[in-house]
């Protein structure tokens, strides 16, 4: 019986010891005899008891490596306080066992390094705007060098950019300047471009105004010459006519009518007017005698 226990205990550690499961997205380097062996793949693997043994275990998943704060001194000598974040794979699991002691602290002092000389070539300004240029350089630096641990640097993001509180207080005071002077700028240019408008407005008025006085003048000269125009052709026939009526048979006798119920009339008003003083001729012949004359005009024209 304890024969048959004996031996269990020892099938038991046999097959713990020879089969091994390695889980997905995983590489497990084998030694035998305390020499690299071979690297076990995600599955069952099957291994020689007390021969072989697990030496090294990686996951091949991407791993976020969180990069320390140092200090930088850029170009311009300013110094910046910058941490990252950098992302590498496994590749090689061989490597990562024997290419270095301990490739994560390797990878890491690499970044840090690789940081400062790329920052020491950029001035202040350009750190900001070049970020996208800095974190290629410093994967492109890194990656050269990982190979021999069988790494893969896949990028590396720069999570923050500190300067000193003297250079933050002259940024935001630069800023501020700058956003004073743009805001002066857009009040003078709305300014300009009210006075132009209404400059503009003004003139389009008095041009229209002018417009239409000239037209209102040109039409009050067309209406007055055409009254002028109707009152002639108007006292042109009345005249025309009365030379007609002149010429009829009794004409001359009418005229001389019409002109002594003139006089008559005209002695008449003048009479009736209290603040008027009318010197009556002493011969009435002096009536006749006007008359007379104005009948000879008469005459005179018409035979002309």
């Amino acid at each position: 019986m304890e024969i048959a226990v004996i031996l269990f205990v020892i099938a038991a550690i046999f097959i713990t010891r020879s089969i091994k499961v390695v889980p997905q997205q995983n590489a497990w380097v084998v030694e035998r005899l305390g020499k690299y062996h071979s690297s076990l793949a995600p599955g069952l693997n099957f291994l020689v008891p007390f021969v072989d043994k697990v030496a090294y275990k990686h996951s091949l998943k991407e791993i976020p490596l969180d990069v320390p704060s140092q200090v930088c001194i850029t170009r311009d000598n300013t110094q910046l306080q910058v941490d990252g974040i950098l992302y590498f794979q496994v590749t090689d699991p061989m490597r990562a066992s024997y290419g270095s002691s301990n490739y994560i602290i390797a990878v890491t002092q690499l970044a840090q390094t690789s940081l400062r000389s790329v920052i020491g070539k950029l001035e202040l300004d350009k750190t900001f705007e070049e970020r996208d240029i800095i974190n290629a350089q410093v994967v492109h630096a890194i990656d050269e060098a990982a190979l021999n641990w069988g790494v893969k640097v896949l990028r590396y993001e720069i999570k923050d950019l500190t300067p000193p509180k003297e250079i933050l207080l002259a940024m935001q005071a630069q800023i501020t300047a700058e956003r004073e002077k743009r805001a002066l700028i857009a009040a003078s240019e709305g300014r300009r471009q009210e006075q132009i408008n209404i400059a503009t407005g003004e003139r389009e008025a008095f041009i229209a105004r002018s417009e239409g006085e000239k037209q209102a003048a040109i039409n009050n000269a067309q209406g007055e010459a055409a009254a002028i125009t109707a009152v002639a052709d108007a006292t042109a026939q009345a005249i025309e006519r009365i030379a007609t009526a002149i010429r009829q048979p009794g004409g001359e006798q009418a005229v001389q009518l019409k002109v002594a119920e003139r006089a008559v009339d005209a002695y008449g008003k003048v009479a009736a007017d209290a603040t008027t003083t009318l010197i009556i001729p002493g011969n009435m012949t002096e009536v006749a005698g006007l008359i007379g004359s104005a009948m000879k005009m008469i005459g005179t024209g018409k035979a002309a």
